[in-house]
């Protein structure tokens, strides 16, 4: 990806069966550009979407004045492969991420750019607060964050929150597959970027549904695994797989003496 001064901004957005969402969403950036005088590019990635929502990203880049672009999927592949798309499209020095579904604020974009210079760093991620998400899905996230946290040294709130800004050297390095899109500010921390966080509003689902499912929890823990084995094993694959083995060699010699006692007494 080469950098230009053309635009000051890149806001990169995945939109998966958004239809009904993503024109007003474009109408909130517009806004936010007047208004703070910036000039940014859009850039949407529609994920296979079997709804009309490449219909209505088509229409919006003829008739919109922002600088709208479109990159269309045949088949949904997910938000790593989406936004690994629109980081290469990106031109400017900054990289805004943020979801199509209207509950990232478009508002609070300035406040990301703002903790991004005065803080100094590399990624800023936000912090949805207050989350207007259903209980289940705040409750895993609360579960989420803390494990990661322990695992990975990497302390955030909102460790998978899409709305982020990040330099542009930052989206260079980054290599996204499957669910690693989760795992961002960990995979940037060991990169060797520096990373922050700051709250943003988050407004409640306008249209459609949810696609979070509980089939999610279980890939979201294989998927840690794939990180700490990328970032903290690469160079010493048999710390990790030793680390595994010990733990279930543990619980075998528990079970073993378990059963030794109960046959004796």
């Amino acid at each position: 990806m080469e950098v230009n001064n053309l635009f000051q901004l890149s806001i990169v957005i995945p939109a998966y069966n958004e239809a009904d969402s993503v024109p007003i969403l474009l109408q909130q950036i517009q806004s936010v550009l007047e208004t703070e005088a910036l000039l940014g590019e859009i850039i949407f990635i529609n994920d296979g979407s079997t709804d009309a929502t490449a219909t209505v990203l088509d229409k919006l880049t003829t008739e919109s004045p922002l600088h709208v672009h479109v990159i269309h999927f045949r088949r949904n592949r997910g938000k790593a492969e989406a936004f690994t798309a629109g980081f290469q499209k990106a031109t400017s020095d900054i990289v805004i991420t943020m979801d199509a579904d209207l509950q990232d604020d478009p508002a609070e974009i300035p406040k990301l750019i703002e903790t991004l210079e005065q803080e100094n760093v590399d990624l800023v991620s936000g912090w949805k607060y207050p989350r207007k998400d259903p209980l289940e899905k705040r409750a895993f996230s609360f579960v989420f964050n803390r494990v990661v946290a322990m695992f990975t040294g990497v302390k955030l709130h909102d460790m998978n929150c899409g709305f982020k800004a990040y330099r542009a050297e930052v989206v260079k390095e980054l290599r996204l597959y499957g669910d690693l899109h989760r795992y961002i500010p960990i995979l940037v921390h060991a990169a060797g970027f520096s990373v922050g966080e700051v709250k943003v509003k988050h407004h409640p689902r306008r249209f459609g549904k949810s696609k979070y499912g509980f089939k999610r929890i279980s890939k979201s823990f294989f998927d840690l695994l794939t990180v700490l084995f990328l970032t903290k094993y690469r160079k010493r694959p048999m710390h990790f797989f030793a680390g595994i083995g010990s733990l279930f060699a543990g619980a075998g010699i528990a079970v073993l003496l378990t059963g030794c006692v109960l046959k004796f007494f």
